[in-house]
């Protein structure tokens, strides 16, 4: 399976369950003090036998920094595997969630650990908890704090732009389209998590929502490692018409500047449309998107009637599948046609000419 499949397959996966992923590796890790060569990083690299560690000292640490606030759903703590001696390393410790970076210990406790087996992982329920901060600390004096493994699981609210269909105008290399949809926001790579198009004139990205809806608003995070200028002047679009590739809908908002990593949130004040589209106006210039979200609602069922007077003999069904072709071209697909009432026969008699005489003459 390609790189695309699979994002097609886990979004189709996603879009039909509550979404809630390990968003640990998306950010960077600390110690209070590092002991040898025990890396902070270390629990975050899916190995349970490569941990982090801190040495003996008073209120020892372990925090990740996920760059931007998540609400936390759970924490999962893995223990060191081969050492029964050290598994009351981590009795006591707290987990926090919260915003304060400096002076960890002020953070929100989400649980104790009273005890973890010999390489057990043990979760935690925080319950929805907000922070951009995941701390492990030890209260006390002479401890330490050894976590093998650490994930932090974050129920995603309904982005309506997960598991549809992408596209943009060109692709650079792996930064693919799907990438902005994929709920990493790219802040330790941006080539695996995020989608650009190649410098052009006009470049643009677009997810085809399948059906209608009121669009309140849109979030776009912009990359973190350089050039955070290239997303200035983007128009935020949307629509139900696929002209010039949707790029003539309505506008809802134009980016004058997110700065680096950042989510910025546009009110879009429920336009209707199934399609959203950004598109950067000028020549040379890169789209790049590390996430893109859309929240509505919807979709938007509505009955039409239409009045149609026929000209022709033809079978009745004939017009109907005319109609819903031309719909289908306008972007309107799983649309159901029918009679309200069956269709009267007006009966047109035409008269007969008078009989003419010709006259030959002699």
């Amino acid at each position: 399976m390609n790189k695309r499949d699979f994002y097609k397959s886990l979004w189709f996966l996603l879009g039909k369950l509550n979404t809630i992923l390990n968003v640990a590796t998306w950010g960077t890790a600390d110690l209070s003090i590092l002991y040898q060569d025990w890396y902070a990083q270390n629990a975050l690299d899916g190995s349970i036998y490569t941990c982090s560690s801190t040495p003996w000292q008073t209120d020892p640490w372990w925090k990740l920094d996920l760059m931007k606030t998540y609400s936390v759903n759970r924490v999962t703590i893995t223990s060191k595997p081969d050492c029964t001696s050290c598994e009351s390393w981590l009795n006591g410790a707290e987990i926090r969630v919260g915003n304060v970076s400096l002076n960890v210990s002020s953070n929100p406790v989400c649980a104790v650990i009273s005890t973890i087996p010999t390489g057990a992982t043990y979760s935690y329920l925080c319950h929805g908890m907000e922070g951009r901060y995941i701390i492990v600390n030890n209260p006390g004096t002479s401890k330490c704090v050894t976590p093998c493994e650490v994930g932090v699981y974050v129920i995603f609210p309904g982005n309506l732009a997960t598991g549809r269909n992408v596209t943009q105008s060109s692709t650079n290399g792996s930064w693919i389209t799907e990438q902005a949809i994929d709920f990493n926001p790219g802040i330790i790579k941006q080539s695996s998590a995020c989608s650009s198009t190649n410098v052009q004139t006009n470049p643009w990205w677009r997810v085809d929502l399948i059906y209608i809806y009121r669009v309140s608003r849109v979030v776009i995070t912009n990359r973190l490692d350089c050039c955070p200028e290239r997303i200035n002047g983007a128009e935020i679009r949307i629509g139900n018409s696929l002209e010039n590739n949707g790029n003539n809908n309505p506008i809802c908002a134009v980016i004058s500047s997110i700065p680096a990593g950042v989510s910025s949130t546009y009110t879009c004040n429920d336009m209707e449309g199934r399609y959203v589209n950004l598109i950067i106006p000028g020549d040379s210039r890169i789209l790049t998107l590390c996430e893109v979200e859309v929240f509505g609602e919807g979709p938007l069922l509505k009955k039409s009637f239409l009045k149609m007077k026929l000209k022709s003999s033809s079978s009745l069904s004939e017009p109907a599948v005319r109609l819903q072709s031309a719909l289908v071209q306008r972007g309107f697909s799983d649309v159901t046609l029918q009679w309200s009432q069956p269709p009267k026969q007006e009966v047109m008699r035409k008269e007969a000419a008078p009989a003419q005489c010709a006259v030959r003459k002699r």
